[in-house]
């Protein structure tokens, strides 16, 4: 009894989405979960509804509301199964609120049997929209999961001083990301400690907004944008950090290269946003910030205190390592899926 899994994005891409979907499918199908996985970025609708219909799966489950869903809804309603909807986080704060797109965020959160949320702030903000949603909200918060690991080349990316302090940036470059709102502090930064470096790894996903960077960095010589890293070299480039840094305006819950910063022990610097507060406890599992100042103090003090920076690391990964293991994860959907098709995922 299949289940299929609509993707806006899958691996290759070096993005967010297909992390967490990849890292799902793989959960699931380690639990005997037949998934049949369709990319709508690499496959066309007609292929897609053609190879969804000869499968016959007992269940749909579509990550991206706006991204998967419409067509994740027409499929589910021609073939009388349930819907399972996972929410990103431009899903809930954005295309839901945007007059061109929320009618059929709407639509697709009002057909699905259950819509999942990586935490409850996401629940919260979706239901002071769509209040009938929260009775079918389920909460399954992210993991983390490696698979096989490449080592990351930093001399290749970017020659640094032995003595450098590294703070990396990792996020697609998009507004919502905020990727230049850390530089005006950062200025004052490496001016009181010359050692400090800021990193960008990702792909470009907004063209504007990844000239603004470029045209900012060509006289901060301390900051550099490696362009996207492939999944398989995240570790090791975490592991050379000293520092990860998250500026977002938002987040769908929890953002995963804040999970997995945390999840290798390195200290986390992150923006005050509900997302990042459902992983970050200031001052035990790294350090949050709200303004330019806050973020330049709290840079400065990672920056010259290595032993600050190995308590917070050593705090986040324990709580990786207590409160978001794979198995919790897959064991969210599994309970999703039986709730919704008892048949389905027995093992």
């Amino acid at each position: 009894m299949p289940v299929a899994v609509l993707a806006p994005f899958t691996f290759p891409a070096v993005r967010g989405n297909a992390v967490t979907v990849q890292r799902i499918v793989a959960g699931l199908r380690g639990r005997a979960v037949d998934v049949a996985l369709w990319d709508l970025s690499a496959t066309s609708e007609a292929a897609v509804t053609a190879g969804v219909e000869a499968a016959r799966p007992s269940l749909i489950h579509a990550f991206h509301a706006l991204r998967t869903g419409p067509l994740a809804l027409r499929l589910a309603r021609r073939l009388e199964v349930p819907l399972v909807v996972t929410l990103t986080g431009t899903d809930a704060n954005q295309e839901l609120l945007d007059a061109t797109s929320a009618p059929q965020v709407r639509r697709v959160l009002e057909g699905a049997s259950v819509v999942t949320a990586f935490d409850a702030s996401i629940v919260e903000h979706v239901a002071a929209v769509l209040p009938d949603v929260r009775s079918r909200s389920v909460v399954v918060p992210q993991a983390v999961r490696f698979g096989a690991s490449m080592p990351f080349d930093l001399s290749r990316r970017w020659r640094l001083p032995p003595d450098r302090v590294l703070f990396v940036l990792p996020a697609g470059i998009r507004a919502v990301k905020a990727p230049r709102a850390p530089l005006v502090a950062f200025d004052q930064v490496v001016a009181a400690d010359p050692r400090v470096r800021l990193m960008y790894a990702g792909p470009v996903l907004d063209a504007a907004e990844g000239d603004a960077l470029a045209s900012a960095l060509e006289n901060r010589p301390w900051a550099r944008h490696v362009g996207p890293v492939p999944h398989p070299e995240m570790p090791s480039l975490l592991a050379l950090s000293d520092v990860v840094l998250n500026c977002s305006h938002s987040e769908g819950g929890m953002a995963n290269s804040v999970l997995e910063a945390m999840a290798v022990g390195r200290a986390v610097l992150v923006s005050d946003i509900p997302g990042n507060r459902a992983l970050v406890d200031h001052e035990v599992t790294g350090l949050r910030f709200r303004t330019d100042s806050e973020l330049e103090t709290a840079a400065l003090r990672l920056a010259r205190d290595a032993g600050l920076r190995a308590r917070l690391g050593a705090a986040a990964r324990a709580r990786v390592e207590r409160e978001f293991p794979p198995t919790r994860e897959i064991d969210g959907y599994l309970g999703v899926y039986r709730r919704l098709v008892p048949a389905v995922a027995t093992a």
